[in-house]
């Protein structure tokens, strides 16, 4: 697998994290404070790099299983996230308005680790097509960690609609990766 498609699966992944930082970067409204794009980065980041990993070996553990339908599996996992991404990107969504419980830790976790599940798939896929698993998960966590931090920056400065685009954007990327998978591309 390419460096280049490594790249777009990680803007793909990390439309959500970005759309859920704007959003978070609108609720936060006059509390915001450029710590908070750091506490979103390293947050989704580091969730974005170990959803991955764990999905790598759950993958290596039924490879041979499942190796004669791998660009099935792959093709399958990236475009049903991708489809998720679209749907959800056309529903409307909830802020949270309470500051202090929303950069509380139980709820950052739930934010990271809903927003990673999706990186956890492709973790499985990066097994079945045995992609370089290290340097693919540094790729995937540093390009959440920044997208994440850029994301609350804008969402505080820019507003709601931003954060709907990038989402189906993501949704419309994953899309194409797996088409690309399906026909050996």
């Amino acid at each position: 697998m390419s460096l280049f498609t490594i790249t777009l699966i990680a803007v793909g992944l990390a439309a959500d994290a970005f759309a859920v930082s704007t959003a978070s970067g609108i609720a936060l409204q006059s509390r915001f404070r450029y710590r908070h794009c750091l506490l979103f980065g390293l947050y989704f980041g580091v969730f974005q790099f170990i959803m991955p990993v764990a999905g790598y070996y759950v993958g290596s553990l039924s490879a041979n299983r499942l190796e004669d339908f791998s660009t099935w599996i792959g093709f399958g996992l990236l475009s049903i996230l991708g489809g998720k991404m679209v749907w959800e990107s056309f529903k409307p969504s909830e802020v949270v308005r309470d500051v202090d419980k929303m950069l509380g830790a139980a709820n950052m976790m739930m934010l990271a680790v809903a927003t990673s599940i999706d990186a956890m798939a492709v973790g499985v896929g990066f097994a079945l097509s045995r992609a370089p698993l290290w340097s693919s998960a540094a790729i995937i966590g540093g390009v959440a960690f920044v997208f994440s931090g850029i994301g609350v920056f804008v969402g505080n400065k820019v507003g709601v609609v931003l954060g709907r685009k990038a989402e189906l954007a993501g949704g419309l990327i994953l899309i194409c990766i797996g088409i690309k998978i399906l026909l050996g591309l």
